[in-house]
């Protein structure tokens, strides 16, 4: 890894390319004796502040426990020794690693409790994303200062006399009561556990020892630590001086090349570790097997696509190492994507307060035993992943879409495990009783008065073990498992998968076991170089990864094509990042399969996927991504063998075709090794210091350690040598104006939302920093609200812009619905942070809730009707819709009466959904925010809700959502009733408001109808509850004509959804009756959603906008009585207005299927294709009235179908009898099914179902030119008519067929009785 910025220092380029930057040594410092850790004082702090309570003074500032017994308590342990001093680009952090290497604090144990050896690893993430890794090894180490011995005697008094005499036990509160008393095996027949008698027992310290590496070689560094482990526990002493392995590893055992195997000496073997070749995937020593028998396959692809979608994920274990596995196992699977936000995959336990941080997260946190997941209390969980290690268990949170092809994807894998003889059910499942078996063996094999330090010969292992599991096999009366029948190498591979039931440090023990031991259990060929166990572990590793690298390259082949790169040089595109637009997501969606859709909307919102594109754009002007390299490569390679379009997709899967490859690079490295390190050997110091002693390990002399040779390593000079090359290629092509501040705030700032802190700082935790580190916290907050809003609404605004005719669509309603979610998650991180007390797992409902609480005890001692909103203004006919009541508490009350809603997390996003369909998102927040003493009593006082300037801010932000429509809440919740209010607006001055006859209304959506509805007698207004009918389309209105007062002249009908508010007009402006206008008992009324009146908008009262009068004019021209008033467009008009009918429609089909609106308002709006070919028959229409008698454009229709059919026309019988497709024989029969249908619709409604039905059809253009040479057409239009101009009609006709191979499905309400 490179240095962040800095310029090599003396021996950087050596320490770069070592193996090993530090050796620790963590313990007991003999010097401060006893002292209490006091990061468990500060947690016990900090759980007693969660949960509002305080500690007792005397136990806060001293942190003793005296009711826990000593030997379960934690107490401060010191870096003993590390070396060397430092390394100057990579500073040691004295603090971070000690607490990494004792996440408990030192722990004391005595002859009675078990003692082995616990491995596990830790990382540390710096701020520029660099990564130190860190493998340790723990053991215990006999006491021999008097002074220790005697406080531990006294610390044990105190306990027992404070609990009375009472026998001790562990408490489940305490920091130290979790892994290692879960995995003691005590020694039957001693008095008492957890007691210390200073005469009687012997003590025993927690020591470790750690090696700080650049790359993740954990399996080389465990079987180092284990073999140095072994040397002192060893009878003999070891060949050379522990100074000699220590210098060895870190100055004179290089890192390999890439592409290479290295082979260097412990104590007593070689060690082999290999890296990947620049072209393969990154390094990855984590066996991801462990991680499946932990898990289980589904589980951990689970837990891979909550990663992926940048979720919290929390992963939950006793044992460290099992965290660390699980979490770098998920990690690597995300190539070519990385993890951008914070990742602590061993989380101190004071550190727990950073599960409050409001940002995406991966930490590991160890379980406590006996300690369930109900028990467990979490700041947030709306959008959390919880993974239960030890229970092979997984909480996954809502609205949680699946991974694309998810069961082809583990059938693959599954296929994979298969021939390496690895279950997909996890090793909690199928190998629950032979892991249960190997456990209980291994405890017996460690209560043999050996203590674990020294192995047994292997011919005595294998005997003592067949023996435990004979006597096992025979208690259970089950048969051995298959590790008892072989060794662990040669053993079939089910026998490796039932050992991961033994305890870590079983496993330790073995591996640390004398090389006559270790040659017979592995049982390899010697050119394999390495154990059979490990060498399947990293083919195992290389197939899965290749499988999951397949998905992508498969997914995102084409990504490259959808990059936005407009920026000419770097300097100017870093400074204008977070204006500019980078990837065409709209576009790159729509090429997508559908399978695909509801995963990647999602998918390319995230900080990973950002930074990939970026990535991808950065390399014009500068050395690209090794990840992005690698996967570049291989989507060309697959181009390549495929031969295929680059936008060709499909969604057929396609299984990874390179595992072949894979292996055998591995093989061929480990077969064979490239490069051998420098033997240990005897070192220029002083003889007798750290002098052996068997089961202590020495004080290292720090003077040989401190540094390494001047330069005797080649590889080291080597790699200096590559470095000034590649510097000297590098600063021609660097933009010589590039500010290098400009690029860190770019690095830190622009890049990462949220990821201002990659890893919490271990090295301060005072108040004050916590403070620091809740500040940023509410910055990275409000940076991401502003950045979300104005990605809506600019995006939205140019979907409005679209409609109008402008520009091209760049947001599809999957991505819309996509940034909703995004929203709603943000929202509750916003709730979460800073709670004082976690209730339910949503922060914003349990809040809303609280508030309700509240404002009903105040409305119950109010009781006094308060009036909402301003005084609506009434119609000329003196019917209103009743003013619409808005207020928080009932739109919650709207959302708590949805029973299709089940958890609090979904009903506080329909709560958000609603509120911003309303337009009243912001202004609920800040109602709810304005009960400042109940948001006193919930957060604390650094959360987000509680800085007012950030708060406003972000309730502007918010409010910005105003300016654009959205139906986010009617177009996901479809299925819910909801009611409605209609009212029906007769003009009063020209009819009736009250008749005689039965009137009935039907309401039509996007989503469904009512069904005839009966409106009660001399009523004009009705409500109705039914299933979500969408996005409002047609009402069909009418009556039976009974009674005296049968005709109605009606001006409008409003209909309203009293959930969302949203209130539509249904202008008509039509007679209905008999013997008046066109005769007709029903109409069919196109809808159009009414937007809020200026005053309403501004006073945020009421969404529903006033009446308007009735208009002048209506909009058909056949009405006899206002067809004058009209003004008549000419032919050009026309001619434009087919024209854009027709074009509407072309552009409708076009879009996406889900995306598209109403056809019905294309087809019968105001500016529809019907209306706009009522305007060609209307022009030039001779008379409107012939002999007192009102003409229609249907009567043309009839008299047009008449002559079709009659004797010596087209049609008749006697004559040649035309194909049943014939433009007459369907014309006429069209004709005549609207005529016959059951409905009194008028003449001008017969007309528009026709048209609709000829449009669907694909009939029209073959129609107009039939009805043009009709010889009634001369005598009912004038010579200048459009229709008896031969190019206008040709031109018509050519107009109509751009929309005649589309497939149209008409709504219910047109076509209703028609049969054809």
């Amino acid at each position: 890894m490179s240095a962040g910025g800095a310029g090599p220092g003396p021996g950087s380029s050596g320490a770069a390319c070592r193996f090993a930057h530090y050796f620790v040594l963590c313990g007991i410092d003999a010097d401060s004796g006893l002292e209490p850790d006091e990061l468990a004082v500060l947690y016990q702090w900090l759980e007693a502040d969660r949960h509002g309570k305080s500690l007792d003074a005397a136990n806060t500032t001293s942190g003793e426990n005296f009711e826990q017994s000593p030997l379960r308590r934690t107490f401060r342990s010191k870096v003993l020794a590390h070396f060397p001093q430092n390394i100057e680009w990579s500073p040691f952090d004295q603090d971070a690693v000690n607490m990494l290497c004792l996440p408990k604090g030192l722990s004391f144990r005595t002859q009675a409790d078990g003692r082995e050896p616990q491995f596990h690893s830790f990382l540390i993430t710096r701020e520029d994303g660099s990564r130190t890794y860190g493998f340790v090894l723990t053991f215990f180490e006999e006491v021999r200062s008097r002074a220790l011995c005697a406080a531990m005697q006294t610390l044990y008094q105190m306990h027992h006399a404070e609990r009375g005499g009472a026998p001790a036990s562990c408490s489940t509160d305490s920091l130290a009561g979790s892994a290692d008393t879960g995995q003691a095996a005590p020694r039957p027949g001693l008095p008492r556990r957890d007691s210390y008698d200073m005469g009687r027992d012997t003590l025993y310290v927690s020591k470790s020892m750690c090696l700080l590496a650049p790359l993740p070689f954990m399996q080389a560094c465990r079987k180092f630590l284990v073999q140095l482990h072994a040397a002192v526990s060893a009878p003999q002493p070891p060949p050379l001086p522990l100074e000699s392995y220590v210098h060895n590893i870190l100055y004179e055992v290089p890192l390999p090349p890439p592409g290479r195997s290295l082979k260097f000496y412990g104590v007593y073997e070689p060690i082999v570790c290999q890296r990947p070749g620049p072209g393969e995937l990154p390094l990855s020593d984590y066996p991801l097997r462990e991680a499946l028998e932990l898990l289980g396959l589904e589980n951990l692809v689970q837990a891979f696509t909550c990663a992926l979608l940048e979720m919290q994920i929390l992963l939950y274990s006793q044992d460290y190492q099992r965290l660390m596995t699980v979490a770098e196992g998920i990690t690597t699977l995300l190539f070519p994507f990385q993890w951008q936000h914070v990742y602590v995959p061993i989380l101190p336990a004071s550190l727990l307060h950073f599960l409050d941080a409001p940002v995406p997260y991966l930490m590991g946190l160890q379980s406590k035993e006996g300690t369930d997941r109900s028990k467990l209390e979490l700041p947030q969980e709306a959008n959390l992943c919880f993974v239960d290690i030890d229970n092979h268990f997984i909480e996954l949170p809502e609205e949680f879409p699946q991974f694309p092809h998810k069961l082809d994807l583990i059938q693959e894998l599954s296929e994979v495990l298969l021939q390496f003889g690895v279950s997909a059910e996890g090793g909690g499942r199928g190998t629950e009783n032979a892991a249960r078996l190997r456990h209980q063996a291994l405890k017996e094999l460690v209560s043999d008065r050996r203590n674990g330090n020294v192995a047994p010969p292997p011919r005595a292992r294998a005997l003592l073990e067949g023996q435990a599991l004979a006597r096992l096999r025979a208690r259970a009366g089950g048969s051995a498992p298959p590790a008892a029948q072989g060794g662990e190498a040669g053993a079939p591979p089910a026998a490796r998968s039932a050992e991961t039931g033994a305890p870590p440090a079983a496993r330790c023990a073995e591996t640390g076991a004398p090389p006559a031991a270790r040659s017979a259990e592995t049982g390899a060929p010697p050119a394999a170089q390495c154990g059979a166990a490990e060498l399947r572990d990293h083919l195992l590793n290389a197939q899965l990864r290749e499988v999951f690298a397949a998905r992508f390259t498969q997914m995102f082949a084409d990504y490259e094509a959808f990059v936005i790169q407009t920026a000419q040089d770097l300097e100017s595109w870093l400074t204008n990042r977070e204006q500019m637009q980078n990837f065409d997501k709209a576009s790159f969606l729509c090429d997508q399969p559908e399978p695909y859709l509801p995963f990647l909307s999602r998918f390319i919102e995230t900080q990973m996927f950002a930074t990939f594109i970026d990535n991808k754009i950065m390399s014009q002007w500068e050395e690209k991504d090794p990840l992005l390299r690698v996967f570049d490569s291989r989507i060309e390679k697959m181009k390549l063998y495929n031969v295929r379009a680059p936008t060709l997709r499909t969604s057929i899967y396609q299984k990874c075709s390179s595992l072949k490859e894979a292996a055998q690079s591995i093989e061929q490295r480990l077969m064979k090794m490239d490069h051998t390190a420098i033997h240990p050997h005897l070192l220029d110091m002083k003889i007798g210091q750290g002098k052996y002693e068997q089961g202590f390990f020495p004080k290292l002399q720090s003077d040989v350690l401190a540094a390494g040779p001047a330069n005797n390593n080649r590889w080291v000079s080597r790699s200096a040598t590559s470095q000034r090359r590649k510097e000297r290629l590098r600063q021609p092509s660097e933009p010589a104006s590039l500010d290098c501040d400009l690029r860190e705030k770019y690095m830190q700032e622009v890049r990462s939302l949220g990821k201002n802190l990659r890893q919490p700082k271990l090295s301060d935790l005072s108040p004050a920093v916590i403070a620091q580190t809740n500040w940023k916290f509410v910055e990275g907050l409000l940076k991401e609200c502003r950045m979300k809003t104005k990605r809506m609404l600019v995006e939205k605004m140019g979907r409005e812009a679209v409609e109008l005719g402008h520009g091209e669509a760049s947001l599809t309603g999957l991505e819309e619905n996509t940034l909703i979610a995004s929203l709603c998650d943000l929202l509750e991180r916003i709730w979460s942070h800073g709670l004082q007390v976690k209730q339910g797992k949503s922060a914003l409902w349990s809040h809303l809730i609280q508030y309700q609480d509240s404002e009903e005890k105040q409305e119950c001692l109010a009781e006094s009707p308060v009036a909402l909103g301003p005084e609506r203004r009434k119609s000329d006919s003196g019917v209103m819709l009743p003013t619409l009541r808005v207020s928080l508490t009932q739109d919650m009350r709207h959302i708590q009466n949805v029973s299709e809603i089940k958890t609090d997390v979904g009903r506080a996003r329909a709560w958000i959904r609603l509120s911003l369909e309303k337009k009243l998102l912001s202004q609920h927040l800040k109602q709810l925010l304005s009960n400042q003493q109940l948001t006193k009593k919930l957060y604390k006082r650094y959360a987000f809700l509680r800085c007012e300037e950030e708060r406003e801010q972000f309730l502007y932000h918010l409010l910005s959502l105003n300016a654009v429509d959205y139906f986010c809440f009617t177009s996901v919740f479809t299925t819910i009733m909801i009611p409605y209010r209609a009212v029906i607006i007769p003009i009063k001055k020209l009819s009736n408001a009250i008749i005689t006859s039965n009137p009935w209304i039907c309401v039509s959506g996007e989503l469904g109808d009512t069904g005839v509805m009966q409106i009660p007698k001399n009523l004009l207004e009705m409500t109705f509850e039914c299933q979500n009918l969408g996005k409002l389309t047609t009402v069909q209105i009418g009556h039976d004509n009974s009674g005296l007062l049968a005709k109605w002249l009606v001006d409008c009908v409003m209909v309203r959804n009293e959930i969302t508010g949203h209130t539509y007009r249904f202008p008509c402006g039509r007679w209905l009756g008999k013997g008046v206008d066109d005769g007709s008992l029903e109409r069919i009324l196109i809808g159009e959603l009414t937007a809020p009146a200026p005053e309403e908008e501004l006073g945020k009262q009421c969404r529903t906008p006033p009446q308007q009068r009735s208009p002048p004019s209506a909009r058909r021209l056949s009405v006899p009585a206002l067809a004058g008033k009209a003004t008549r467009p000419n032919a050009g008009q026309i001619q434009e207005g087919i024209g854009e009918a027709v074009n509407n429609i072309v552009k409708h089909f076009h879009k996406p299927e889900k995306e598209r609106g109403s056809l019905t308002v294309l087809l019968c709006g105001e500016n529809g294709l019907v209306a706009a070919l009522e305007q060609v028959f209307h022009h030039g229409f001779k008379s409107a009235r012939i002999f007192h008698k009102n003409v229609f454009i249907w009567d043309f229709i009839e008299r047009a179908a008449a002559y079709f059919e009659a004797p010596g026309g087209p049609l008749d019988p006697e004559g040649d009898d035309p194909a049943p497709s014939s433009p007459c024989r369907t014309f006429c029969r069209y004709v005549g099914a609207v005529n016959a249908a059951p409905r009194s619709v008028g003449k001008d409604g017969k007309f528009q179902i026709l048209v609709c039905l000829g449009a669907r059809d694909g009939l029209l253009p073959r129609w107009i030119p039939l009805l043009a040479q009709c010889p009634a057409i001369t005598r009912m239009y004038e010579e200048r008519a459009l229709l008896r101009d031969r190019s206008a009609v040709g031109a018509l006709v050519r107009i109509l067929r751009a929309v005649q191979d589309f497939s149209m499905v008409l709504e219910g309400s047109l076509v209703r009785g028609v049969a054809v």
